[in-house]
């Protein structure tokens, strides 16, 4: 992001309106590549490749936030592979990291300077990061996959959701682990790059969660880790169910929410409380991906309409860009939101 679209983000995180409302998104794999006319394999494997795609998204569309921005990753490979996961990446695929077998008892915690993907994520980066800065954008967010959600690729999500129930001081356990590995992560990443001044995790798993799991298993660990790194912006992607995490999110370090479409954006605002700003909220697959650009224009004025209140808006989709979204949609999205001022 550049210096005037990062101080709009502040500015939603800190409760203000902002008009027109701004738009934004997150942007990675499932959609970055093949939109720039790449293959998956192609993007992750060439670090020309991977800049490439991601200068082409900020000038073609330079009145979105993308957020992280320039997010250097390997889909949701990144961090198993550091425990060991056997990671799998087709040539036009979403890549997957397989499961641990007895990884419940024999997990080490990884150093982030050395295990698994995360050096090469981090090299690329630093690699890239002078034609980012030409660009006029800086690296903003330090990012990682949430505790549960690592914990899931592990052991599979099944086996891990039952270990919480069955075997609750074992799942502590790996999710100490898991946490105590993330931070240095974020703290790494915050440490290379003194423009990062946002922390961004993703943990759909806690959607599984009711209240008493989440306050028990997901909340302890989501706090470590959005309190590791001093940070303006503290950014939580969960687009499975949102309603049990949102009242514990302020609580948590949380200043910023992006959630699933199922839940209407006012009902979440009311659930969230005046601490934590939202980043949503229309369908991303049957409206961004494959709807026409009239419905997606539609659906941004009636998700306008529906706002009582404007302040700490950031207008979207309900979770990452996914796959299939045409330049076209985006313009509509856009359009829709400036005319709606």
């Amino acid at each position: 992001m550049t210096n005037e679209q990062w101080e709009v983000v502040k500015q939603v995180v800190a409760g203000e309106a902002c008009d027109p409302l701004p738009v934004g998104f997150i942007i990675d794999s499932p959609w970055l590549p093949n939109w720039a006319g790449m293959s998956i394999l192609d993007y992750y494997a060439g670090e020309s490749k991977w800049l490439d795609a991601n200068l082409k998204a900020v000038r073609r569309f330079p009145r979105a936030l993308f957020l992280p921005g320039f997010w250097s990753e390997y889909g949701m490979c990144t961090e198993p592979s550091a425990f060991g996961a056997k990671c799998l990446f087709p040539e036009d695929e979403f890549p997957f990291a397989e499961h641990l077998i007895n990884a419940l008892d024999a997990l080490k915690k990884p150093n982030p300077r050395t295990d698994g993907l995360a050096p090469f994520m981090l090299k690329r980066l630093q690699l890239a990061q002078a034609r980012i800065e030409e660009a006029g954008h800086a690296i903003r967010f330090a990012v990682a996959r949430g505790p549960l959600n690592v914990a899931g690729f592990l052991l599979g999500n099944t086996e891990f959701l039952v270990t919480m129930k069955v075997v609750p001081d074992a799942a502590h356990r790996l999710l100490t682990t898991i946490t105590d590995y993330l931070v240095e992560w974020l703290q790494l990443q915050a440490a290379t790059f003194p423009t990062i001044d946002g922390v961004l995790i993703l943990d759909d798993i806690v959607g599984f969660c009711g209240e008493d799991d989440f306050l028990e298993f997901a909340k302890p660990y989501l706090k470590r880790l959005f309190t590791s790194v001093d940070a303006a912006v503290r950014f939580f992607h969960n687009d499975a169910n949102g309603t049990v995490c949102a009242p514990h999110l302020a609580d948590a370090g949380v200043n910023l929410f992006n959630f699933s479409h199922e839940h209407p954006l006012p009902e979440m605002k009311r659930r969230v409380g005046d601490g934590v700003a939202l980043f949503g909220n229309i369908p991303p697959r049957d409206v961004l991906a494959i709807g026409t650009p009239d419905e997606v224009g539609q659906a941004v004025r009636d998700l306008i309409a529906s706002l009582e209140d404007r302040r700490g808006i950031i207008l979207s989709c309900g979770g990452g860009m996914p796959p299939g979204v045409s330049t076209d949609n985006i313009l509509a999205f856009l359009d829709a939101a400036g005319q709606a001022a």
